[in-house]
């Protein structure tokens, strides 16, 4: 095996063990939406994500790597406020 097909077998290990923790990810997220509904709290918290960001980043050895992990992180809120949205909207369609 190559130096580049080693690699790619690296990222796609890597890449199942993330589709495996997006899912447990998402699960928390439904957890999450449906506490914000029931309490009426707003889907975005700014205070919260940057609180994110920064505890994360911080696990983040590689200096190099800092710049590019905060996006991904970023992204990852970024999709679960989409889901929550969706969620919030599918169940006011229920109720019309």
């Amino acid at each position: 095996m190559n130096k580049i097909e080693k690699a790619r077998t690296t990222i796609n290990k890597i890449d199942k063990e993330i589709a495996l923790l997006f899912q447990e990810r998402m699960k928390a997220v439904e957890e999450v939406i449906s506490y914000k509904i029931e309490n009426n709290f707003p889907i975005f918290d700014e205070k919260r994500e940057k609180e994110v960001i920064q505890k994360n980043c911080s696990l983040i050895q590689e200096e190099k790597y800092k710049k590019y992990y905060i996006e991904f992180i970023q992204m990852m809120m970024d999709i679960s406020k989409n889901y929550q949205k969706d969620i919030l909207q599918g169940q006011k369609n229920e109720e019309i």
